[in-house]
Formats: structure tokens, sequence, C-alpha cells
């Protein structure tokens, strides 16, 4: 139960196609095809163009699959 517990303790926010973070993550008015999340660390670190096109990326599969891998720029940061 110890990684469970790290990883409610990380801020979630959801990133918006424009790179920006939009908010908390849970947040997004389109339930059909929701917005990428990322913990708040992470997004910080990432230039907007990476966290852009991994939010692209997520609004491209039109919310068919629940899971879209992140861009390769997002999984090594």
């Amino acid at each position: 139960m110890g990684e469970l517990k790290k990883w409610r303790e990380e801020k979630w926010v959801r990133i918006g196609t424009d790179g920006k973070i939009k908010g908390a993550c849970g947040t997004s008015k389109n339930k059909k095809n929701p917005d990428r999340c990322l913990p708040l660390a992470k997004a910080r670190r990432l230039s907007k163009k990476a966290l852009a096109a991994t939010a692209k990326k997520k609004k491209a599969s039109g919310g068919k699959k629940q899971f879209i891998r992140n861009t390769r720029a997002v999984r090594n940061a």
C-alpha cells in the first residue's frame, strides 16, 4: 500500500492542448474525451511544447481508449 499512498500524495494536474496547466486532474468538463493528467512536479519540469504534444496525443484518440501512452519526451523526463 506504500506505492498507492505515494501516488495519492502527488498533486495531479490537467494539461491543455496549448501546453498550460488547466487545474486539478478529474475536473475536465469533457468526460467523453478527457485531458491529459500528469503529476505537478513532472508538468513543471517539461516544456510547453512537450506538454502540448502529449495532451494533443491524448485528445487525438477521441476518448476511445482510457490509457494513451505519453510521448517519448514525457516518459524520459
